[in-house]
C-alpha cells in the first residue's frame, strides 16, 4: 500500500482506492439512476400477464395498491367484473387478470436498489455509498496542489457545477 504521510496523501490513496472498490456500485447505480429518469416511459420494458386471485370486494384504490399499479382507474363495472385498462377483476372471486409493463429482472433489481429505504435490508449499503460518494466530493480537492491552474480551473467549474445545480433544483 501506499506511503501515507500528510493529510493530502492520504485523501489521494483514499479517494483512489474507494473509487476502485466502488466501481460496480457506482455504475449500477448510474445505469438505475438513468433507468429511473425513464420510469414514466416504457423504455426496456415487457408486457407481463397475471392471473392471480386476490382479496374480494376491494375498492377501486385498495385494487391498485393490491395489484401494484398506481393511477388505476376501474373504466366500467358490469355485475362484479371490474374493467380497467390493464384488465379485469372479479370482485366476487378475487380473481385479477391483469397485464403489467415491467423491466427485465435485472434491471428491475437494479432500480430497486437505487430506491432503498430505510427499512429495506440494503439501506446501510445505500448510506455508505452516499457518505463515499461526498468523501469524493471532499478529497477530489486534495488531488491538485492549489497552486497549481488545474487546481484554480478545478475550482471554478466546481462553482459552475454548484450555480447549474441549483438553478435546475429550483425550475
Amino acid at each position: 500500500m501506499d506511503k501515507i504521510k500528510d493529510t493530502r496523501s492520504f485523501m489521494r490513496v483514499t479517494h483512489r482506492y474507494l473509487g476502485y472498490f466502488l466501481a460496480g456500485i457506482m455504475a449500477v447505480y448510474a445505469v438505475s439512476g438513468i433507468l429511473l429518469v425513464y420510469r414514466d416511459t416504457d423504455l426496456l420494458k415487457k408486457e407481463k400477464q397475471y392471473d392471480k386471485t386476490i382479496t374480494t370486494n376491494l375498492s377501486e384504490k385498495a385494487l391498485g395498491k393490491e395489484l401494484k399499479m398506481k393511477g388505476l382507474e376501474v373504466e366500467k363495472t358490469e355485475g362484479t367484473v371490474l374493467y380497467f385498462k390493464q384488465g379485469t377483476y372479479d370482485s366476487a372471486t378475487g380473481k385479477a387478470k391483469y397485464t403489467k409493463k415491467e423491466l427485465p429482472f435485472v434491471l428491475d433489481k437494479m432500480v430497486k436498489l437505487h430506491k432503498s429505504q430505510s427499512k429495506d435490508p440494503i439501506a446501510p449499503l445505500s448510506v455508505f455509498f452516499g457518505i463515499a460518494l461526498f468523501f469524493f466530493v471532499i478529497s477530489s480537492f486534495w488531488m491538485f496542489n492549489p497552486k497549481t491552474k488545474a487546481f484554480k480551473r478545478g475550482v471554478k467549474f466546481t462553482i459552475a457545477g454548484l450555480i447549474i445545480s441549483l438553478i435546475l433544483l429550483f425550475i
